[in-house]
């Protein structure tokens, strides 16, 4: 009976709440398993491209497929669950604190290569027997085709735009993943700290009339240099920050500006996504007669912090990066928060364990970066 009744509540929180972006019928009905030898309940689903799913009404075997699907299982604490991961994973594990927070994760199967627009390897994904397949930044037919050729349910889920950290479709995503692995709980629990972190900061620099700000060295598909930035980026967005790269029009927030705007522009601070680091310092030491005409530079008011955009958005980072940067720019109002704890509280919540030390001995870390040695130094703006 308490079976029974498990059953029936879990269909109907997904009949009432699993659904993206539009409605769709759901409901319970009984099939043979995967393994052929006992039926099991199912439940149906929409995911995050409107596809109608039907998958086991109870999950504990899953794997994550495609850019940020993996961070999305390791938020809602379901790494037990996960079965096979992508070589991707195991290639580059640094750089992502839910794989830095989870080393025990690189010591599954390996379902397929990983990356943007690549497939997973059907066979190596029948072999460890999931129930579930979660997959991220995959078209409708490629979803279908993955199901189709495994006979295992593929749910899509999303990441939204992210230009700020209170995305609706990665926050539906948590919901739909959290629903369908019964981390219901855990979801609204991520969903609640994510928004009070965006209220908390919002609200501390409502109305002030900041500087304006540029941030360079942004990842996309590899590391790039000072030109590449986001016209949205989101802690700039939150902090209601003048991003002179705004004025910019942008499909997808990334772009490629030139010297020429930033010279023209001059913003009063300039931040380092770290990941571009090298590639800047590289660039300095060829060009230093461009930086040193840069006001930010003769200014002293050069900031690193810590790349966020690898292997989809790390919402940890981005987060405690926003911080950081309100630091820099208004000491004041920030006076009573320490950017190092903060990151690691918002990381151990988000990904399990406090990674920031990790993170920055990889990349540098929040501090003052001095172009002329490549130094990065922690500590608050020496001219706020």
């Amino acid at each position: 009976m308490k079976k029974f009744l498990a059953v029936f509540l879990i269909a109907m929180v997904v009949a009432v709440s699993g659904c993206i972006g539009s409605s769709a019928s759901s409901g319970t009905s009984t099939a043979t398993s995967s393994h052929g030898n006992a039926s099991q309940q199912y439940v149906q689903i929409t995911d995050a491209l409107g596809r109608t799913v039907k998958v086991p009404a109870n999950v504990s075997r899953v794997v994550a497929v495609g850019p940020g699907a993996l961070r999305i299982l390791v938020y809602l604490n379901a790494t037990k669950d996960v079965v096979g991961i992508e070589e991707f994973e195991k290639r580059f594990p640094y750089g992502r604190p839910y794989i830095l927070a989870h080393p025990e994760l690189l010591k599954l199967p390996i379902i397929g290569p990983g990356g943007p627009g690549k497939l997973p390897n059907f066979e190596a994904l029948i072999k460890v027997h999931p129930q579930v397949i979660f997959m991220v930044f995959v078209s409708r037919s490629e979803a279908n085709e993955v199901q189709s050729k495994t006979g295992i349910p593929v749910v899509v889920l999303s990441y939204g735009t992210l230009s700020n950290f209170t995305d609706r479709e990665f926050f539906n995503s948590l919901l739909l993943a959290g629903r369908i692995l019964g981390k219901e709980k855990r979801a609204e629990n991520v969903i609640r700290f994510i928004e009070s972190q965006q209220s908390y900061l919002e609200n501390l620099t409502n109305g002030l009339e900041g500087p304006t700000v540029y941030v360079g060295g942004i990842g996309y598909k590899g590391a790039h240099g000072i030109t590449s930035t986001y016209t949205d980026y989101a802690p700039f967005t939150v902090l209601h920050l003048n991003n002179i790269a705004s004025k910019i029009g942008s499909k997808n927030g990334w772009a490629q500006v030139d010297k020429e705007f930033l010279l023209r522009e001059n913003p009063d601070y300039l931040f380092i996504d770290e990941g571009g680091l090298k590639i800047i310092l590289s660039d300095y030491n060829n060009n230093p007669s461009f930086y040193n005409s840069l006001k930010a530079v003769k200014k002293g008011h050069v900031y690193g912090v810590l790349p966020y955009n690898f292997y989809n958005t790390n919402m940890g980072i981005a987060i405690a990066d926003a911080y950081y940067i309100g630091k820099v720019i208004y000491p004041g109002r920030f006076r009573n928060i320490n950017p190092v704890k903060k990151a690691n509280e918002i990381l151990k919540f988000l990904d399990g364990k406090p990674v920031y030390g990790q993170l920055a001995n990889e990349f540098g870390g929040f501090g003052e970066v001095n172009l002329t040695n490549g130094n990065v130094t922690y500590g608050l703006p020496t001219n706020p």
